[in-house]
């Protein structure tokens, strides 16, 4: 869910107020296996996947670029190796249909494909140091996390779908600000951990720390069993098949269910907005900070440090907030809030950079830029997961998904663009202009859910 699975079967877009099948362990107070329906293991697991994700990203995104460039990789070798592992991450959503459709298995309906996943990503791990630590071993570093990364989309999107499986409606929030947390603070501790590894112990070493920390990671799923019942570890196949057990329907069957998931009005709105929302926090945000450091007011190394704190903040503290905010009054007014929010604060941003320049100023506008837009997600993500459960909902939530990354790929490629038109504070200005767009298209409660609500009555 940095990622940040959805869907609806044929009569189950119908069905939000019926909460999915819960195991009866979920109720338990007492000791019992570990199961991700019981809510201190689901935690756990939650943070322990995505703060793995969190590490990886970390490595390959900050500390690997960054040991390859003193090394003396070319800039556009290292700007090509970010886009070719970055690709699973935009084509995540052809993962949803091998997991929607495929859900009979002992291990698990999802957690089957969790664990397949690991097993891919970890081996791709193991072979990392083989490719040596050079810049001139870049390419085959490249395909290497290129392999891991589909597998790490592979678990991505199951742990999405089971999160919509299993967690109660009123624990969404919550839920999404913990992938958001593990994710974000698993980031942090990869990129200093990995460059400081890197800088005085080579690259084969942080590679070997890397897979030392996944193996441990993995352990918490092969632990936590998805339900009451379920085999710890097996591929076999359930024998009883039919229209009782979840994932077994067919293709055609399927491709309707997602036809009649993407044809509603509100769906189609709702991605609309995930594209423009991240098009212009990826715009602005790309643009102000080169901004910041072509024209000497900021170093690089102090801007790193401030965006990563920010980063660091939102994705924890503000996002657990919101996150348990959002648990008790609802998604159905949430978003609305929160987009409407982003208006003002673009606005004041633009008001910032419109008058004589400070650090203080300028970190300010960083601030209000990037941190409000970033606690949209976790009021986005439980809105599309209470009116998507369902037979594909991996499918379907990693539709919105790619359209948050599609939005963000397209605003970064416009920044440079934009940038050379306008100044900073009419950038903002326009920002602030593409949220109220967003705040007039979301979805009222009464369309969103409402039309749930009264199909659920006659059911």
């Amino acid at each position: 869910m940095e990622g940040f699975g959805s869907g609806a079967a044929h009569d189950a877009l119908g069905r939000m107020s019926k909460a999915p099948p819960r195991s009866s362990s979920a109720q338990r107070t007492g000791p019992g296996p570990p199961l991700f329906t019981s809510p201190a293991w689901r935690r756990l697991t939650i943070l322990v996947l995505y703060g793995y994700q969190g590490l990886v990203a970390g490595f390959a995104v900050t500390a690997l670029p960054n040991h390859l460039a003193s090394l003396g990789a070319a800039p556009d070798a290292i700007g090509a190796m970010l886009a070719l592992i970055g690709l699973p991450w935009v084509l995540q959503p052809l993962w949803g249909p091998l997991i929607d459709r495929f859900g009979d298995f002992r291990m698990g309906r999802r957690r089957a494909w969790v664990m397949l996943g690991l097993a891919g990503a970890l081996a791709c791990l193991a072979v990392l140091p083989l490719a040596g630590g050079g810049a001139v071993a870049l390419g085959w570093i490249s395909l290497v996390l290129l392999l891991h990364n589909a597998c790490a989309a592979l678990v991505d999107t199951a742990v999405d779908a089971m999160i919509i499986d299993h967690v109660p409606a009123d624990r969404l929030g919550e839920t999404t600000a913990l992938t958001r947390a593990g994710f974000v603070g698993g980031s942090a501790l990869g990129a200093a951990v990995f460059s400081a590894l890197a800088a005085f112990h080579g690259l084969p070493l942080a590679e070997c720390v890397l897979l030392l920390l996944g193996s441990l990671a993995a352990a918490i799923p092969v632990l936590v069993r998805e339900q009451a019942g379920d085999a710890i570890l097996s591929l076999r196949r359930h024998r009883q098949m039919g229209r009782d057990r979840p994932g077994t329907t067919s293709y055609l069957v399927f491709l309707r269910d997602l036809w009649a998931f993407g044809r509603r009005r509100e769906i189609l709105v709702l991605l609309a907005i995930c594209i423009i929302e991240e098009f212009a926090t990826a715009a602005f945000g790309l643009h102000f900070g080169l901004d910041l450091v072509a024209t000497g007011r900021w170093d690089a190394t102090s801007l790193s440090q401030l965006q990563g704190g920010l980063t660091l903040a939102s994705g924890t503290v503000g996002a657990l907030s919101i996150g348990l905010w959002l648990d008790r009054v609802g998604p159905q007014h949430a978003l609305r809030l929160l987009l409407g929010t982003c208006v003002a604060a673009y606005g004041l941003t633009a008001l910032l950079l419109l008058g004589p320049r400070s650090h203080l100023l300028e970190a300010c506008a960083m601030a209000l830029s990037s941190v409000v837009p970033a606690l949209v997600f976790v009021s986005l993500a439980p809105t599309v997961m209470q009116i998507i459960r369902g037979n594909g909902a991996a499918t379907q939530f990693a539709l919105v998904m790619a359209a948050l990354n599609g939005g963000g790929l397209l605003g970064s490629a416009a920044s440079s663009h934009i940038g050379a038109l306008l100044p900073s504070w009419l950038v903002a200005l326009g920002g602030a202009g593409l949220f109220a767009l967003c705040t007039a298209m979301a979805p009222r409660p009464e369309r969103l859910f409402g039309s749930i609500t009264r199909q659920n009555s006659m059911d």
